[in-house]
């Protein structure tokens, strides 16, 4: 299906990730190039074997690349790529799950401890050059997470890595998944998803890690934020729009919650309107959960994987799409 090792051309296109340096490291021998937009990656699309790429993929790019038999994503999610179109040409499509699981993970469980520890509240008081005395209002004062209940909705692979993280504060950890069936993957306990509305009350913080789609879109709306402890707080390192972004803010608002960590919105960059940026109740961090020193390496890792199994004539990929 390839070409051989010493024959293979790899496009890499990103505008950030530096794919080419850290893959020409690895010291494979196979040649490769790099471009950072859309336009340079029509122009060259024709070149490459293999095109490894994410946002700056276009459907139309199949017309214009000829010799493509695989493409790597460098992102988890697949949604820019017509399944159809590549399959019915013969290509081969794998997707980058797991490459950040450990940063989401770890991010998720920093936006606990910020939130429980009144970390954003101690980086204003430092700017403002202000020792804040110690706290005799309980509402005031810093938390600790042991025993607290933490929910993580979407028991996959980012989530059972944050449920061994809050186990390792002494949580307790239930989670939700769409086929229980697959374990309780490090948590307490493991239910469907049908079983959300059930759980919500007894939770201290609410953790999203699932992917978008048609079952979790909107999955936080009016309802799900009414039946949350006033104290409790929902932290969103999955995709925006689980949330139904105008209740979210009224719930806030309100004080119908305690609050919300948000790394992911609706619409991104979140506009400078948007009430979320000034609610005293709120921590925004800009979709950076997924940031690593080690992006590249953890993709090139699947990549490389996939390549020997498609020069080996195996049929399944390490996150096969098409």
């Amino acid at each position: 299906m390839l070409p051989s090792r010493d024959s293979l051309i790899i496009g890499f296109a990103h505008p950030a990730y530096q794919m080419k340096s850290c893959f020409d490291a690895l010291g494979t021998g196979i040649t490769c190039f790099q471009v950072g937009s859309k336009q340079e990656l029509a122009d060259r699309a024709h070149e490459a074997d293999v095109i490894s790429v994410s946002g700056l993929w276009d459907n139309e790019l199949l017309q214009r690349a000829g010799k493509l038999r695989f493409i790597q994503s460098i992102s988890a999610g697949t949604n820019q790529y017509d399944r159809e179109a590549i399959a019915a040409r013969g290509i081969r499509l794998a997707s980058a799950q797991g490459a950040n699981a450990r940063a989401v993970s770890q991010h998720a469980m920093a936006l606990v401890l910020a939130i429980a520890r009144r970390l954003p509240e101690a980086h204003d008081n430092q700017v403002r050059k202000l020792w804040r005395p110690m706290q005799g209002d309980f509402a005031l004062r810093e938390d600790e997470l042991t025993d607290k209940t933490m929910l993580i909705v979407g028991l996959g692979t980012i989530g059972g890595r944050l449920a061994s993280l809050a186990k390792a504060f002494d949580m307790k950890v239930v989670g939700t998944r769409r086929d229980p069936a697959a374990g309780a993957n490090g948590a307490d306990s493991v239910h469907g998803m049908g079983d959300l509305g059930g759980l919500l009350p007894e939770a201290d913080y609410v953790v999203l890690t699932c992917p978008l789609t048609s079952e979790t879109q909107d999955l936080i709306g009016r309802a799900e934020l009414e039946r949350m402890k006033p104290t409790a707080h929902l932290v969103n390192v999955a995709r925006g729009g689980c949330v139904v972004e105008a209740d979210l803010i009224e719930a806030l608002q309100s004080g119908r919650i305690g609050g919300a960590a948000l790394d992911t919105v609706v619409d991104e960059p979140l506009p400078a309107s948007s009430p979320l940026w000034t609610l005293p109740n709120v921590v925004i961090t800009s979709h950076l959960a997924g940031e690593t020193r080690r992006y590249e390496e953890n993709v090139l890792a699947i990549l490389m994987d996939n390549l020997d199994r498609l020069w080996r004539g195996e049929t399944t990929l390490r996150n096969q799409i098409v």
